[in-house]
């Protein structure tokens, strides 16, 4: 059984690079990870992008999502 593990991303930087390690050390192999960058002002789009292309469980998806202001 395939298990999905989705990471938030929004300025993680300086978190983002354990975070992954630890989750790609895992014993259990049959792992999707989804990162969800939500317009992250750091450099944490990049660290997404070399994770995504060192392993293909890794995939990165870009949202920007905007809301209401009262």
């Amino acid at each position: 059984m395939k298990v999905s593990v989705i990471v938030p991303v929004y300025k993680t930087e300086q978190y983002l690079s354990a975070c992954m390690d630890s989750l790609l050390k895992q014993t259990y192999k049959d792992i999707q990870i989804l990162l969800i960058d939500d317009g992250s002002p750091d450099k944490s789009g990049e660290i997404c992008e070399e994770y995504a292309k060192k392993d293909p469980r890794v995939a990165v998806s870009y949202t920007h999502l905007t809301l209401p202001t009262t």
